[in-house]
């Protein structure tokens, strides 16, 4: 096992081709290693400065920028320098090589972040916020990961361990000092605040559905009949000819994925083209289908594509079999249907609409609620043309409504929960607070046994940000009860 002890050295930035590369070094050596190779040396801390870099035998590696780190006010909290070098793999290479030759080791996948978490620069969470900023690949994911890199996570698990560490001090103060002048705490007031905390706690829980949606994106499912414009629409919302668009019916034999993030949209989405829903003899079709079916039971929203008004009923029937998940129905192909002014609502039932009406125009983009045939939900129906974009935002903005209004939106100023590792110390604490809370109105365990379940609680929170102190139960008793007055 290394230790923090040995100087490290990595290229902070990909391989390959590229016009600069920025090479790292970390570690209570890092200035006498980089003086072996840097001319002119000393550099001033935190002062870029154009320098050479030449191996031990004083080949010319290249000429980088150097910008020299005193700790604790670096990156790690180490001595450190950075040198950005120009790209490509033979350059930044050959520098990691000389300063490994002049006693650095190659850093491990994720050091330089674990040192700056030992040395206090930063917390388990913030480390991770590191990583995600890192996979961003939407501006909600961003947006949430600076917002985690910032302390915003952080401070609101401290708030909640605090408050439990609240309780548990109360119970404290009644077992260690039951003669104080304030007298002893009430049961019901240790209820309470036990009760406060608990709900904190499944407030914070709340909140990783969003995440998820804003680390992943929502998954829209666009399903239908062979042939009824589903690769178009796919192509049209994604702005680029992905996905194979043929007269042919059953072209599609896999589902097809790509992310977009529409404008003003509180997290992205991540659309899937499936093949085309039909009863088929074909093998190869009808595992196309299947791939299709197993994308609808796990959609957040589905696209239920029908070119047809009766096409369109078979289509949301047909693909309800197959989802909880809330449907659309997408009225496709409006720029070439011949124009029926007819607008109806959806039955339940595919052989076709339902009391129709003076509508729409073709071609024209609405957004229409068709009552189910329970009467259980209404199916928004949205006409788009893929060839002239009609109806095209209309679509994203009911998919975004229809998918917030079902699993929520990310707040702009509330923490998310954007790891499965957050959220099972989060289930954990708030299990062990239900356990505290039933012993405590059973009167079933005496207080100090009771108390067992806080403290538990209190570290699956700490576990989050990495801070583990067991002593300051006391010092918040003193602080809070003046004890000794």
């Amino acid at each position: 096992m290394t230790t923090d002890e040995e100087t490290i050295v990595a290229l902070a930035t990909p391989p390959g081709r590229g016009a600069l590369a920025v090479v790292r070094l970390s570690g209570p050596r890092a200035h006498a290693i980089a003086a072996a190779v840097i001319r002119p040396w000393p550099i001033e801390a935190r002062r870029t400065c154009w320098c050479a870099v030449v191996a031990r035998d004083g080949t010319l590696l290249d000429r980088p920028v150097a910008l020299v780190y005193a700790a604790p006010r670096s990156y790690t909290g180490e001595d450190a320098v950075e040198l950005i070098t120009h790209g490509g793999a033979a350059v930044p290479a050959s520098i990691v090589a000389a300063l490994v030759d002049a006693g650095a080791r190659p850093a491990h996948p994720g050091e330089f972040t674990r040192r700056a978490v030992l040395n206090g620069r930063m917390d388990l969470a913030q480390a991770e916020a590191v990583g995600d900023l890192v996979d961003a690949r939407s501006g909600a994911m961003q947006r949430a990961a600076l917002a985690q890199l910032d302390g915003g996570l952080s401070r609101r698990v401290r708030g909640l361990r605090e408050a439990v560490v609240g309780v548990e001090a109360l119970i404290a103060y009644d077992i260690d000092f039951p003669e104080e002048d304030d007298g002893p705490v009430s049961r019901e007031r240790i209820a309470a605040s036990a009760s406060a905390a608990a709900d904190q706690i499944a407030a914070m829980l709340a909140t990783a559905p969003a995440a998820e949606l804003a680390r992943e994106g929502a998954r829209v499912v666009i399903a239908g009949a062979p042939n009824v414009g589903k690769s178009s629409l796919f192509n049209a919302l994604i702005g680029r000819a992905r996905a194979l668009v043929s007269d042919v019916p059953g072209t599609t034999r896999d589902a097809v994925d790509a992310t977009i993030e529409p404008e003003g949209a509180p997290f992205p989405l991540h659309l899937i083209d499936t093949a085309g829903l039909r009863d088929s003899a074909d093998v190869v079709e009808r595992l196309g289908i299947e791939v299709s079916e197993r994308s609808l039971a796990a959609a957040h929203v589905v696209l239920a594509c029908g070119e047809t008004r009766a096409g369109l009923c078979a289509a949301i029937d047909r693909v309800r079999q197959h989802t909880g998940a809330p449907v659309i129905g997408v009225w496709t192909k409006r720029d070439t249907i011949p124009v029926d002014t007819a607008s109806f609502s959806w039955s339940g039932s595919s052989t076709g609409p339902a009391d129709p009406s003076p509508g729409a125009s073709a071609g024209r983009a609405a957004a229409r609620s068709g009552a189910s045939g329970t009467g259980s939900a209404d199916v928004p129906i949205v006409e788009v043309s893929a060839s002239t974009g009609a109806g095209l935002r209309p679509l994203l903005a009911i998919v975004v409504d229809v998918v917030a209004a079902r699993w929520g939106a990310p707040a702009p100023d509330v923490p998310l929960i954007t790891r499965a590792r957050h959220r099972h110390a989060l289930e954990r604490a708030a299990a062990e607070l239900g356990a505290f809370r039933e012993a405590w109105a059973a009167r079933a365990l005496p207080s100090v046994v009771a108390a067992v379940h806080l403290r538990d609680a209190a570290v699956a929170l700490e576990a989050i940000v990495g801070a583990i102190d067991a002593d300051d139960v006391l010092a918040r008793v003193f602080a809070e009860f003046c004890v000794g007055k």
